[in-house]
């Protein structure tokens, strides 16, 4: 093995990214996703750039890998046949949720159907206090009845969810023994394994969508080890967390709950390492691929963090209408906007675009596979943006007549407008879709997208980033090197880490040294096992207690610095008033503080950022051809210029509107930006001084 060979691999709903790294450069391949196994469009991918490369598979130093398929089984309700053992008199705080109106008007409200029916919300007779004191101690008959209901039932996985489990998990692990041995070879999730922490139904939700996605993603893995170990790929395999971490296979298969949004937090924490290395203190990262668009803010090169998340909201952009789970997660808004996003006229003749997606099979209408509805893909090829001769390298040689024709039956006809006019109106639709979610998602934290740089990536973002830009009043553009895979390179920048939390609720003014070291030294250890096992790297550690003034609802996230100080007390409080007042503005005198949580992460020291620098644009570029494209003042059609990025040098520049091509996606520059190449060959989208806002394409 060669410690500078390593592969990194990110599975979306069309496309599957593959990248190698190695001493010479990157190869980089993008094959469509199998939907039968994902393993073998992995496996495509790693013979393409294994034989692109000439190295060999068994100098592979370690592959790290990052995947979707968890929130696709969540939202497409496609993982396995689910129970849950609950405390009982408890069964329906699954389906109860919060018990309020996330909208508050709407009389037809809805929400997610609960991942577990209620014949399959099985009562276990036990009762523990808030303390941990057994009330009621378990009852092993009344396990042996739920087994026989999901014996019957056929059930695959069991999540067990036991009212206060996240104080002592003694019933819990209990209950999994009982099931275990009656019935073998079950999949077993425990709350207080998955998601120690207080609140019974976000504690439930997120342990049922554990275990809802456990049998199918563990046998991905497996499918995945044993093919790439076939190929003679026998290094480590690494899968990414939501968090931004890396962690081992087995925790992963374990706790595939984490691996939610995993391949999306590549490309997060790719943009946050260009903000460290560019020195921007505020900026926007922008990922659209073949099916959604996700983007995230980052502040002084770091993104924004969570431990709460929302899969398959059935109200766009509306907090509390999808399914909650509490894990470790980069905050980010993610909308049904890609480049295979479906439009279509509805009966009340208003175009619509998402979220509904072609996915790799048949494909937008442009990849000949059988496609036949317009995607925002098709409309690009009848706006000129795509070249059918260099699209995906070549692989894929696109159908410009296929495209016109979905464009003109789904779209043009149905609005009486001509094929350029409907494909600008799909333009149009999809662009305003992902600024709306851009707005909500800031707003909703309190921030801003005005002023920001904005990192384009993915198969379809650099494409469609500047007319994002546009409306989010952006004036600087960054489309890395390898953006078409962005997400998988940024897997190789990010470090293996692991995140424990425990609930342990503490007054501020009660608060003890000893109690806290204690509590943190439990979590250290859980998150050692974990990340040692990874990694010999050094490691770091982060502190944090979430923290809430007494009466409050939520708590803010406080960084614990040194627990044995013995102004710990101060020191948090201090802490807690300054993340507070960031938050809201003010802060509440004189009012106690508690502590609800600690959480505790591990991660390997990453390597020192080295500044990037943008040299003097002293270069003016040559076209290698001349086209007609969409990327004039409102979408018009103008003569553009088009640039091989291969081409492209440190120094060079060029105006808009021109296209810059390349294997994996395509840049549009539209008139009134002007674009120039750092020293790593990222490119710099800048908005030309005196341009208002330019064409919006």
């Amino acid at each position: 093995m060669d410690p500078s060979v390593r592969l990194a691999v990110d599975i979306g709903g069309t496309f599957t990214d593959v990248v190698l790294s190695h001493a010479e450069r990157d190869t980089t391949v993008k094959v469509l996703t199998t939907y039968d196994d994902p393993a073998n469009g992995v496996m495509q991918g790693v013979h393409e750039v294994l034989g692109r490369s000439g190295v060999a598979a068994g100098a592979v130093s370690l592959c790290l890998h990052g995947t979707t398929l968890a929130t696709n089984a969540l939202i497409e309700r496609r993982g396995a046949t689910t129970a849950l053992l609950t405390t009982e008199g408890h069964r329906d705080a699954l389906e109860m949720a919060f018990e309020n109106r996330f909208e508050q008007y709407d009389v037809n409200i809805d929400r997610p159907a609960p991942l577990v029916p209620r014949a399959l919300r099985l009562p276990v007779r036990e009762r523990l206090s808030a303390s941990g004191r057994v009330l009621l101690a378990l009852d092993e008959d009344s396990v042996a009845d739920a087994v026989r209901v999901m014996c019957d039932a056929n059930v695959s996985s069991v999540a067990v969810g036991l009212i206060h489990a996240w104080r002592d998990d003694a019933h819990e692990r209990r209950v999994a023994e009982l099931v275990s041995e009656m019935m073998p070879g079950v999949c077993v999730s425990l709350s207080s394994a998955v998601c120690p922490e207080i609140r019974e139904y976000e504690r439930l939700s997120t342990t049922c969508a554990n275990a809802y996605v456990l049998p199918l993603m563990e046998g991905y893995l497996e499918s995945l080890a044993g093919q790439l170990a076939a190929a003679g790929v026998r290094s480590p395999v690494l899968m990414m967390t939501s968090g931004g971490g890396l962690t081992d296979l087995a925790t992963a298969a374990r706790f595939p709950i984490r691996l939610v949004e995993s391949g999306p937090a590549g490309g997060a924490i790719l943009a946050a390492h260009l903000a460290r290395c560019g020195a921007h203190d505020a900026l926007l990262s922008f990922d659209m691929g073949g099916t959604t668009a996700k983007i995230c803010l980052i502040d002084d090169g770091e993104p924004l963090l969570s431990r709460a998340f929302e899969v398959d909201r059935t109200y766009r952009f509306k907090k509390g209408s999808g399914l909650p789970v509490r894990i470790p997660v980069i905050e980010m808004v993610e909308i049904g906007a890609g480049g295979g996003s479906i439009a279509s006229v509805d009966k009340l003749g208003r175009l619509q675009v998402g979220p509904e997606s072609a996915g790799s099979e048949p494909g937008p209408a442009a990849y000949g596979r059988g496609g036949e509805r317009a995607t925002v893909s098709d409309a690009d090829v009848v706006l000129g943006k795509l070249l059918p001769e260099r699209f995906a390298g070549g692989s894929l040689r696109l159908d410009m007549g296929a495209a016109r024709r979905a464009v003109r039956n789904s779209v043009a006809d149905a609005l009486s407008l001509s094929e350029h006019d409907a494909a600008r109106g799909v333009h149009e639709i999809v662009v305003e879709n992902m600024a709306a979610a851009a707005r909500a998602h800031a707003v909703e934290w309190g921030k801003s997208n005005e002023g920001r740089t904005m990192v384009a990536y993915g198969g379809a973002g650099p494409l469609h980033a500047c007319a994002l830009a546009n409306r989010l009043k952006i004036d600087q553009v960054i489309v890395p090197a390898g953006a078409g895979v962005g997400s998988a390179i940024g897997f190789l920048a990010a470090p293996v880490s692991f995140e424990v939390v425990r609930s342990r609720y503490m007054r501020l003014g009660d608060l003890y040294n000893d109690a806290v070291s204690e509590v943190f030294a439990e979590l250290r250890g859980e998150a050692t096992a974990v990340v040692e096992a990874a990694t010999q790297a050094p490691l770091i550690e982060v502190r944090k207690a979430y923290m809430r003034y007494i009466g409050q609802g939520f708590e803010v996230a406080v960084p614990v610095e040194d627990p044995s100080h013995p102004g710990l007390r101060h020191r948090l409080r201090d802490a807690f008033e300054r993340e507070y007042e960031t938050l809201y503005g003010r802060v509440i005198p004189d009012l106690e503080v508690e502590v609800l949580s600690w959480t505790l992460a591990l991660q390997s020291a990453g390597a020192p950022v080295e500044p990037l620098k943008v040299p003097e644009a002293v270069h003016r570029a040559q076209p290698e051809t001349m086209l007609e494209a969409g990327l004039g003042t409102d979408g018009a059609m103008v003569s553009c210029a088009v640039y091989a990025r291969e081409a492209l040098r440190p120094g060079d520049y060029l105006p808009g509107p021109a296209l810059v091509v390349e294997d994996q996606t395509t840049t549009a520059l539209p008139r009134g930006f002007r674009l120039s190449v750092a020293d790593n060959g990222d490119l710099y989208l800048n908005r030309e001084a005196n341009e208002g806002e330019g064409g919006d394409v």
